[in-house]
């Protein structure tokens, strides 16, 4: 278990002073990833600064993206926050289920916009999606706050050493690189096969598609099968 296996996930955070608070709030519990996928905001910029007040060497090392799968190429585990319960086929956890993650794995906790948090699309590529319990009648949380619930409470994981797990060294996880490049050779497969009809359904076709995989915990061996199967198909039957 570690604090550098640890990252925290913005997507397209709106506003400065939100970016430079959860730099802050990271560092206050000792973690030192941070992501942004398509900021609002230039990054950085003096009001980031600012607002990180000592955390400017972590807007120095956060890394800025374009999309959802490139960010989590180097994750094993996607956790989406969500102020309200998505009906999709997703293992959904609450604050008390934290501890039953493995922590030894590189984990991301994703968490949306100020404006709209995160659409379905979104959140089909987590394993969990993790609601912060709240007013039911007022959910709406700052954007920092609720990393800093996060950190909080995963940092007093970490160092309280509650889970332990134990795995063979024989078997490695699957990353979210890997199980992306798999998925993206089916969907390729598919797309030549016109499965994705109609066309207007294709979107919430691939968001299934992606939350089957996505909590599998899929082995990096389980991958190369399935991708061989995939490649298999876009060879021409011989008679």
């Amino acid at each position: 278990m570690s604090f550098k296996n640890i990252s925290f996930i913005l997507h397209n955070p709106q506003l400065s002073e939100n970016i430079g608070a959860c730099a802050r709030a990271i560092k206050n519990f000792s973690f030192n990833k941070l992501l942004l996928i398509n900021p609002k905001p230039v990054f950085p910029n003096d009001k980031i600064l600012a607002t990180s007040v000592g955390a400017k060497d972590i807007i120095k090392k956060t890394e800025v993206f374009k999309n959802i799968e490139d960010s989590i190429k180097k994750l094993d585990i996607l956790v989406a926050t969500s102020a309200r319960f998505r009906n999709k086929n997703i293992r959904h956890i609450s604050i008390s289920d934290l501890n039953k993650i493995d922590f030894s794995k590189r984990i991301g906790f994703l968490f949306g916009s100020e404006a709209s948090g995160l659409s379905n699309n979104e959140i089909s590529y987590a394993d969990y999606t993790l609601e912060i319990p709240s007013n039911k009648n007022f959910r709406s949380l700052n954007l920092s706050h609720s990393l800093i619930i996060i950190a909080q409470i995963v940092s007093g994981l970490i160092l309280n050493k509650k889970n332990k797990f134990e795995k063979s060294k024989k078997i490695k996880n699957a990353s979210k690189n890997d199980v992306n490049n798999m998925l993206n050779l089916c969907i390729k497969n598919l797309e030549d096969r016109h499965f994705f009809h109609p066309p207007e359904k294709k979107p919430i076709m691939l968001e299934n598609l992606r939350s089957i995989f996505y909590k599998l915990n899929l082995s990096q061996k389980e991958t190369r099968i399935l991708s061989s199967v995939f490649a298999g198909l876009t060879k021409k039957k011989v008679d």
